[in-house]
């Protein structure tokens, strides 16, 4: 046998060298680098049965979203002033619903509902009117109102809603502002008067909501307006113009804006126009007639559609129908209804 061994032998010996060359390296490499694992991703949080969801609701006079826990009270409807010496009135903006109503003397008188929110106080309140019975109790919540003719009061009393009167009041719920000239200056704690009616339901839903651009689809054959005119009598004649930037109808009364106590100008999603007619049974005080039908048009997003109104019978809500036979649809928001009298006027201008 040679001194360098066989040539099997010698291949042997390199392979062991080999392996324990590459075990020394392994060795100092990881004694200098420490060894990185790769980072496992975090997964992303995926809902269990214990994820308590989010409640979603949507107001029934608005149509807007809400937490369905803070619309579980009733609303609650009052008369308010609109002689020029109540404006500007108290928290409109922020009502569900208005009617304007044609009264005595030519002028107009509002029924204000207000139930997706609330104020502290709204007014100036005024008398309740022989209409108010068919607007109101619909809608199922306390009214409030400062008095009125004894026969006006007893038609309000026999709805069977509650009634919250000033004039009987003594519990603190009405009080007058100093700042107000009488008898323009009666306000109402409205959310107290909330509270105090906890199991009464809340109101049911009085419009077909549609989108921000309920109008849109051709069926309705719905005019681009941007302005209302209507004329109650000479000495009422408001009028609404659109802005494409508040998104919005903008008020005016005789020429003038027309704004709240806030500063705000008084504004609405949906203007619906309504014509009436007038009942005179109670001498010089007019009754819009409320059940029947008669024409109708909704101003929404810069458009007008035109249709008719019906009103079945006193606890029956006001329904908005297209000339097709479909529902015409209002946008979520807020919504004043504008009863013009038949011998008053309408306007739509594009």
């Amino acid at each position: 046998m040679s001194r360098g061994g066989t040539g099997t032998e010698r291949r042997r010996l390199a392979a062991i060298l080999l392996a324990l060359g590459a075990s020394a390296l392994v060795g100092c490499t990881s004694d200098s680098v420490p060894f990185l694992p790769t980072p496992t991703p975090t997964p992303e949080p995926r809902p269990s049965a214990d994820t308590v969801p989010i409640p979603i609701g949507f107001a029934p006079l608005r149509g807007t979203l809400a937490d369905p826990a803070a619309l579980q009270h009733p609303s609650i409807g009052v008369k308010i002033d609109d002689h020029e010496e109540a404006r500007p009135q108290i928290a409109l903006n922020r009502s569900d619903v208005v009617f304007e109503e044609l009264v005595e003397g030519g002028l107009t008188r509002y029924a204000v509902v207000w139930h997706s929110d609330v104020p502290d106080e709204v007014g100036p309140v005024r008398s309740i009117r022989p209409m108010d019975p068919d607007i109101l109790t619909p809608f199922g919540g306390p009214v409030a109102y400062s008095g009125g003719q004894e026969v006006f009061v007893e038609m309000m009393m026999a709805t069977g809603l509650p009634n919250l009167v000033f004039d009987y009041d003594d519990t603190g719920l009405f009080h007058r502002a100093d700042e107000r000239p009488g008898p323009h200056d009666v306000i109402l704690k409205a959310a107290e008067a909330v509270s105090r009616y906890p199991t009464l339901a809340p109101p049911p839903a009085m419009f077909a909501f549609g989108s921000t651009d309920p109008l849109a689809d051709p069926r309705f054959a719905a005019a681009p307006t941007s302005h209302i005119d209507l004329v109650f009598s000479d000495a009422r004649f408001p009028s609404w113009e659109w802005s494409a930037t508040d998104r919005a109808w903008l008020r005016s009364q005789e020429g003038a804006p027309d704004t709240e106590a806030s500063g705000d100008r008084v504004r609405a999603a949906n203007v619906v126009t309504m014509r009436v007619a007038i009942d005179w049974s109670y001498g010089d005080v007019p009754k819009t007639v409320l059940t029947g039908t008669g024409e109708a048009w909704v101003s929404a997003n810069g458009r007008t559609a035109h249709g008719t109104w019906s009103k079945a019978d006193m606890p029956s809500p006001i329904v908005l129908t297209a000339d097709d036979g479909s529902p015409l649809l209002t946008a979520p928001g807020n919504t004043w209804i504008e009863l013009v009298p038949d011998d008053g006027s309408v306007a739509f201008t594009p």
